[in-house]
């Protein structure tokens, strides 16, 4: 089997915050990116960050050639947080602190406090599906590090209405176009601008119809097509551009809600994500889980026990919320399966989260001086 990709806090996508907050005279904790700081230094008019959701180097590979524009300027492969997934790695994005500072650390978390799982975009019970209003015990992920600049550059956020940003001035947006023509306005204002951008698309379209697909294809080739169009119609602009984690296509589904053998030596259902499930397990049933687990799963999943992963900085070197993430983690394998933790999961034909080809980002930068 091919080896898991660790995140690399050296060389991760949290790393161009780290270095965008440094340049903009905020306080950074984290290391830095030469390559990205020799390019700050041409002092332009213009920076214009963008996280396309789930554009990772998988899904660039796949769908674009190597002359397209933004897969000919991807200038350095990086990783993803782990895990590999929006809640945790837009948050690093956008806080530029380690999945361990934050605590955003997958799609369902579990909340001792409440005795539930809870899918924390949503405010959801995981199982049920039913609304909660509990304050979650994490970090703010509205207050952005770019909102506590005192830099010469104007700060916009251009965001899909359901982000948020504390003090930073946001656009609102819904479609590429939107997101292109407000870059562009932007752009040609008076005065130095700074702009951090996220849109959500591919991760969508993938996720509904798998990473391959030609409706994939159609997505990526449109928005490399229009930020090509936009790059020659500014000018005394950087573009930096990410993605927060990748994708890959789904081979199977393991329908785990259904082992009521297994289900009964935990305490709550699983959480987490569907290819880096977490589990708490009743006391006095680890070994019995550990063998179990390993012996009906062990081809598509490998188990951890979360300690272990905590210990090799797997979410980062510093940070209190470890308590977050149970007793076992399993890592999806590279036969690219789901776990589904209850009767309500998703069967996404592309998904992400784990430690395979997902990890993988790029940072792609193009300018005109």
């Amino acid at each position: 089997m091919k080896n898991f990709i660790k995140p690399d806090w050296n060389n991760s996508n949290l790393n161009i915050s780290a270095t965008l907050a440094e340049f903009l005279g905020v306080k950074n904790n984290n290391s830095t990116l030469p390559i990205l700081k020799k390019e700050l230094k041409k002092n332009y008019k213009n920076i214009v960050f963008i996280c396309f959701d789930g554009l990772g180097i998988n899904p660039l590979e796949i769908n674009l050639n190597k002359n397209d524009f933004l897969r000919k300027n991807v200038v350095k492969t990086l990783t993803s947080t782990f895990p590999s997934t929006t809640t945790n790695a837009t948050t690093s994005l956008i806080t530029n602190l380690l999945p361990l500072e934050h605590g955003w650390l997958g799609w369902s978390l579990h909340f001792n406090k409440i005795k539930q799982n809870v899918d924390i975009y949503l405010h959801a019970n995981s199982v049920t599906g039913e609304k909660t209003d509990f304050e979650y015990p994490i970090v703010d992920n509205s207050n952005c590090y770019f909102d506590n600049t005192n830099s010469e550059y104007n700060i916009t956020a251009i965001l899909p209405g359901y982000v948020q940003t504390k003090k930073t001035e946001k656009v609102v947006i819904q479609t590429e176009d939107e997101l292109f023509d407000n870059i562009k306005n932007i752009c040609n204002k008076q005065g130095k601008q700074f702009m951090y951008c996220y849109y959500p698309d591919p991760d969508s379209t993938m996720h509904e119809y798998g990473v391959s697909s030609k409706e994939a294809k159609e997505v990526i080739s449109c928005l490399n097509n229009k930020i090509e169009k936009l790059y020659n119609e500014v000018d005394d602009t950087l573009f930096i551009v990410t993605a927060d984690h990748g994708q890959v296509d789904i081979n199977g589904y393991i329908e785990f809600y259904k082992d009521t053998d297994f289900n009964s030596l935990l305490e709550y259902p699983a959480f987490l994500d569907a290819r880096t499930p977490a589990f708490i397990v009743k006391k006095g049933k680890e070994k019995e889980f550990e063998n179990l687990f390993t012996k009906k799963y062990g081809e598509d999943f490998i188990l951890y026990k979360s300690k272990d992963l905590i210990s090799q900085n797997y979410f980062g070197n510093k940070g209190e919320y470890s308590y977050l993430l149970g007793d076992y983690i399993a890592v999806g394998t590279y036969t690219h399966k789901l776990l589904l933790a209850h009767d309500r999961a998703q069967r996404f034909k592309g998904h992400h989260t784990s430690l395979t080809e997902e990890m993988l980002v790029p940072l792609i930068m193009f300018s005109k001086k």
